[in-house]
């Protein structure tokens, strides 16, 4: 066999191993041939159960509830999901194949051939919510800067690189340049969902198996395989399939700008007289209505938007359990709902600047983002002001 296809025994089992480009029609053919030679016992396959149902499911999009999904505070998510999807589709729409198409073939052919399929990774939310809370500060500002590039990049690969991506020498100096760009994130996308892939896999209650996998995730499958065949891992993966909760301070933070804030008001007032406080508090208004009403401005949302997220800012800013980008991306989709046409052509859309802003449904998202973003900016520029006003006569 190939380098994309690898055999390995472990604990009485025969696991055969194909490793992907995610967008080759190569892959699409060797992942059929080899399950109908192989002929085993069950299929694992590297998707999550949502994951394929967006795959396989038109409708998927028209079905969202996006009030929930903001309420829920996972617009970013959501976001982030889409804008990855699009830039794999956009790979392969170049060589004719839509991303997944190999995991598709493989359950496809499990079903014609009456066999058994294994969904084995990891829900995506919690993947990109375990990235997320993992990274730093700047770790983040870096992660939305490749999410960015990854949208308004113009990149187009021939299928012969398409292939090229399969090659372990290729994929191993992929996956240092991501651990030193980014090592939390590697961590997270990279190591745990190796260590996540193989357990399922070596769970799985079938002597031969075989296993759908990006080429990426190959090494790392077998090394882990390797691992628990010795004795040398737990077969447990429930640490790497929770979401980690906020630290303490990360908790802590929203309550003390309140508290910081309304206290420099407060003060304001003892020193100087309700004028002061007035001055102090109109001075906190504009820092963080104006920046936030900027942010949705270029998201070119609706007037209206504009005028409630400029009036909300400054109070969700003193609020940790709303945020001026909840609260714009909910006034967005009450004054412009999105319609049936911004569903279907979301993925196009999101490949263009003008199609970013013409579609009802990003545009929500984006208002959600950038309002964020400047109520964030206007909150550390509004405690700046205040302070340095204390002192002001």
């Amino acid at each position: 066999m190939n380098d994309t296809v690898q055999t390995i025994k472990v604990r009485g089992k025969k696991i055969t191993l194909v490793g992907t480009a995610h967008v080759s029609q190569a892959s699409v053919v060797e992942v059929e041939e080899v399950i109908r030679k192989e002929k085993p016992d069950c299929v694992c396959v590297e998707l999550d159960a949502t994951r394929y149902k967006t795959l396989t499911q038109s409708n998927v999009w028209k079905n969202l509830d996006i009030t929930k999904v903001l309420k829920e505070r996972k617009g970013f998510l959501l976001l982030a999901n889409i804008v990855l999807a699009s830039f794999q589709r956009r790979l392969g729409l170049n060589v004719g194949v839509k991303p997944g198409e190999e995991m598709l073939k493989a359950v496809e052919v499990a079903k014609d051939l009456n066999i058994p399929c294994e969904f084995c990774d990891r829900e995506v939310q919690v993947t990109l919510r375990r990235a997320w809370s993992k990274s730093s500060f700047w770790g983040k500002n870096k992660m939305l800067a490749a999410l960015l590039a990854a949208v308004f990049t113009k990149e187009k690969l021939t299928e012969q690189e398409m292939e090229k991506l399969k090659e372990k020498s290729l994929m191993h100096n992929m996956m240092e340049e991501l651990a030193n760009y980014l090592p939390s994130v590697k961590e997270v996308l990279i190591d745990e969902r190796d260590r996540y892939l193989a357990t399922k896999i070596f769970n799985t209650q079938s002597k031969k198996i075989v296993a759908i996998v990006g080429a990426g995730h190959m090494d790392g499958i077998i090394k882990n395989l390797t691992r628990l065949d010795k004795g040398e891992q737990a077969n447990d993966i429930s640490d790497i399939d929770i979401i980690p909760p906020k630290k303490f301070i990360t908790k802590l933070i929203p309550w003390v700008v309140t508290v910081l804030v309304l206290g420099l008001i407060a003060l304001g007032v003892v020193l100087g007289g309700a004028e002061k406080g007035v001055n102090m508090a109109w001075t906190w208004f504009l820092a963080n209505g104006i920046p936030s009403a900027l942010g949705a401005g270029l998201a070119l949302a609706h007037p209206l938007t504009l005028v409630v997220v400029f009036v909300a800012a400054p109070f969700t800013s003193l609020t940790p359990v709303v945020g001026a980008g909840m609260v714009g991306g909910l006034v967005q989709y009450y004054v412009m709902r999105p319609k049936v046409k911004d569903f279907e052509s979301l993925y196009h859309d999101l490949n263009t600047f003008k199609g970013f802003y013409k579609n009802r449904m990003l545009k929500i998202f984006w208002v959600f983002f950038l309002s964020g973003l400047g109520s964030m900016v206007g909150t550390w520029v509004g405690i700046s002001l205040i302070t340095s006003l204390l002192g002001a006569k």
